[in-house]
């Protein structure tokens, strides 16, 4: 059992493990979310959503002081997490008694990489964009949460390639990392932090105390990730065409610490210098200009959305050729 649940700690478990993520990842880059599946079952993650919204209601009351709202909080991530942890261990213990254990468990898994996903709705952005400006808007506003009713056409397109970099590390990336690591249980812990963070990890008036804990965790477990994801991107530069590895680098250096984010600088930065645009900056949230500092230089335009596009295709291929070194290490 203990080897489809932490496959790095044997050798046998580590080639059964890489072999379970290099076929979650194979397809889901080949066929993405299944929606006719979706449309009669919710998917793992709104179920994820509702356990968290549900839990929310009883432990986040009006009036709480602020410690109270931190406990609070920190009980939500604590249960949440245990019990998605405690799902993925039992899904890598029924998998496990199969003659198929790493076909099972990475077809699971495969429901928790967003690769194609991410990719189609950012190129959707590139063709909204070339039509023209509002259905671009229209585009972009699916994937970020700015306000895409005032970005120009190098605002669209600088967004969406802000989310392919960022979603990159946090929907790719950081899940391929702890599945590989921790097998199911790893992966299906890590979507439950990086849903809570979505839901409940921002600095506003009602989650500012409450969602803190859970802020502070989805920080930490995208560290790697958003690290190796800078380096893959510089690395497939150098064979991605019309990309600068060597750019790409010095940018990501350089700049990641100027990114509000204590992680998406790396992805970000590594992106706007291979293609050699300016990402980041000042940006609108609900009718409220976010100040921050730019990652490279160059004005974003619709053709740099398929460049970017392009490198991310490029350091898929790389990974999965990584992933197929692995099987035989």
């Amino acid at each position: 059992m203990f080897e489809f649940v932490f496959p790095i700690l044997s050798h046998d478990g580590w080639s059964h493990g890489v072999q379970a993520v290099l076929l979650a990842f194979i397809l889901d880059l080949l066929f993405g979310e299944p929606k006719w599946l979706y449309r009669h079952v919710a998917h793992p993650i709104v179920w994820i959503g509702r356990l968290i919204s549900g839990l929310e209601a009883g432990l986040r009351k009006e009036g709480q002081s602020p410690a109270r709202q931190i406990n609070m909080g920190a009980v939500l991530v604590v249960v949440v997490v245990g019990l998605c942890a405690a799902v993925g261990m039992v899904l890598a213990w029924l998998g496990s008694l199969s003659d198929y254990a790493w076909i099972i468990t990475g077809s699971i898994g495969s429901a928790f990489i967003a690769a194609r996903s991410l990719h189609d709705h950012v190129a959707a952005v590139g063709v909204g964009l070339t039509d023209n400006l509002a259905a671009g808007r229209r585009a972009v506003g699916h994937i970020v949460g700015r306000d895409p009713e005032n970005l120009d056409e190098a605002g669209v397109a600088r967004a969406a390639l802000e989310s392919l970099a960022e979603n990159f590390s946090d929907g790719v990336v950081a899940p391929l990392f702890w599945f590989l690591v921790a097998g199911l249980p790893g992966l299906l812990a890590y979507k439950a932090i990086n849903t809570l963070d979505s839901m409940i990890g921002h600095r506003n008036e009602r989650y500012l105390y409450f969602g803190r804990i859970a802020a502070r965790l989805d920080d930490v477990v995208n560290w790697p990730g958003a690290r190796i994801t800078g380096l893959l991107l510089c690395l497939a530069a150098l064979i991605t065409p019309g990309s600068r590895a060597g750019r790409g680098w010095k940018v990501m250096w350089r700049d990641h610490g100027g990114h509000a984010s204590p992680n998406a600088g790396w992805p970000e930065g590594a992106m706007a210098g291979a293609i050699g645009v300016a990402l980041a900056g000042p940006r609108m949230y609900q009718g409220e200009t976010v100040e921050g500092a730019w990652l490279g230089a160059g004005e974003a335009a619709v053709g740099d959305i398929p460049r970017g596009c392009r490198l991310y295709r490029w350091t898929c291929g790389l990974i999965v050729a990584i992933l197929i070194a692995g099987v035989f290490i």
